[in-house]
């Protein structure tokens, strides 16, 4: 079966906005010393995805799986997000990502 680059997006854009809401919530959980099942939940989430995104050379499949269904360009054209936000989502949510896991951490060992 083939997906269209709409449903790509789709697909791309709900699983984004999920694990952004697990690094603000992770975020949260560590700053406010609210450690719970959910907030390991949450960082085991974020922790899969990180799996996914090295085993496939730093890009995200659904990437090449636009740019394998005609997107020039599948970074761009993979999500319903603007493209000046889209490029630096890596760098602005991994750097939420490390801080959230090191206060959670903190919080949870020390």
């Amino acid at each position: 079966m083939r997906l269209s680059i709409f449903q790509i997006k789709l697909v791309h854009s709900v699983i984004f906005w999920v694990l952004s809401a697990c690094v603000v919530y992770a975020l949260f959980c560590g700053l406010a010393d609210r450690v719970t099942v959910w907030t390991w939940i949450a960082i085991g989430l974020l922790m899969a995805e990180s799996l996914v995104f090295t085993v496939n050379g730093w890009r995200c499949p659904l990437t090449l799986l636009a740019e394998r269904e005609g997107a020039a360009d599948g970074k761009v054209v993979d999500i319903f997000l603007p493209s000046w936000f889209a490029d630096r989502v890596p760098v602005i949510c991994g750097t939420l990502y490390v801080l959230a896991l090191v206060t959670v951490v903190w919080r949870a060992f020390f």
